[in-house]
């Protein structure tokens, strides 16, 4: 399983688009929305609502103390974070499987810019989900098969943007309490705000609502504030990815033959392993929760989700600041970002960013 590293990248996230005549393209095309449509549709039979799970005796305690706290995050997000009041996060589904979603992202050889596939309602995502792994892992072959770079990464939660009342998934049981309550905040804001082939905006929105629904979640419930040194070593993780991935720009856009670039694109991967082991060392000797991922193969595709959950967050929380930290009073003003055309979008968010 090409997973994320832990603690890096938010769980996946996959946005589902479930209406008749939504997905065009060739017949491949009109056989992954069968495939899409049948495992959303396995979704709403299974659902039991979560009020039941919890009285029905046969229930697992652990399940039930889980659901009980999802509950508590799904009221407080309406009351106090003013994310959409709907059935979503009120009923449960047990997948009996460890993902509910294996998302494939794509590169060319010599390129970090990801193929993207294009959705009538959604926009252009830079992934594909898939309900069944097996589904993933052909598509990821036949990728391969054209000579791009291909990653799989198993998702544990996702939003259809209220298209659906969406669930409590068993996968996402096993996170802890913040964030399983965080996703819950995070997915809703989905709901609430969705700009249509903006990934970098929706994502760095929906991250921002999460973490200071958390900061105020745990505020609530007389918890202190989460340490910040998880995060410092996910924010100097992600720039160390992100640099690599501007070196290897540079390096694509030098031009060569094939020889040339790939020996480029090696010789840049395994300097940035060198750069890691210098950085963990010397700032993190005791953890080592990234080891793994560096040592795995590197490709670009496996680059491609790094900072597009945060990339815009310093902006979304100036804007906060400025809305007087009041939750309404900001998602009128995201709403007008999200209403501006893309090149006046990109211009607003960057004078807003430190």
């Amino acid at each position: 399983m090409d997973a994320p590293a832990p603690g890096l990248i938010r769980p996946l996230r996959l946005v589902v688009v479930m209406a008749a005549g939504l997905l065009l393209g060739a017949c491949r095309t009109v056989g992954y929305y069968a495939h899409v449509a049948h495992g959303q549709a396995s979704l709403v039979t299974s659902q039991r609502e979560v009020a039941k799970v919890v009285a029905d005796p046969k229930t697992d305690p652990h399940v039930v103390a889980r659901l009980e706290l999802s509950q508590r995050a799904r009221r407080f997000a309406s009351d106090a974070l003013g994310l959409p009041d709907n059935r979503s996060y009120t009923s449960y589904v047990e997948l009996h499987r460890s993902f509910v979603v294996w998302n494939v992202f794509a590169a060319p050889r010599f390129s970090v810019d990801p193929i993207s596939y294009c959705f009538l309602v959604a926009g252009c995502v830079a992934y594909r989900g898939y309900f069944d792994e097996s589904k993933a892992r052909a598509e990821a072959k036949r990728l391969e098969a054209q000579g791009d770079d291909v990653s799989v990464g198993g998702v544990s939660a996702y939003s259809t943007l209220g298209w659906f009342s969406d669930p409590i998934l068993s996968s996402m049981l096993r996170w802890d309490d913040d964030e399983l309550a965080g996703t819950i905040f995070h997915e809703l804001a989905h709901q609430l705000i969705y700009v249509k082939g903006d990934s970098a905006f929706n994502e760095s929105f929906a991250s921002f609502v999460q973490e200071e629904g958390l900061r105020q979640w745990r505020a609530s419930r007389g918890l202190p504030m989460v340490e910040p040194d998880a995060q410092a070593m996910s924010d100097g993780f992600t720039r160390l990815v992100l640099d690599l991935r501007d070196r290897l720009r540079k390096a694509y856009s030098a031009g060569g033959d094939a020889e040339h670039l790939q020996a480029s694109k090696d010789r840049e991967i395994e300097q940035f392993r060198e750069r890691y082991r210098d950085w963990q060392s010397g700032q993190w000797p005791n953890d080592h929760r990234y080891d793994g991922w560096v040592k795995a193969p590197i490709n670009n595709a496996r680059l491609v989700p790094f900072g597009l959950y945060d990339g815009w967050k310093p902006a979304f929380a100036r804007l906060f600041e400025q809305s007087g930290k009041q939750w309404h009073a900001f998602y009128d003003r995201v709403r007008h970002l999200a209403s501006l055309p893309v090149d006046q979008r990109l211009t607003e968010l960057k004078a807003l960013m430190p």
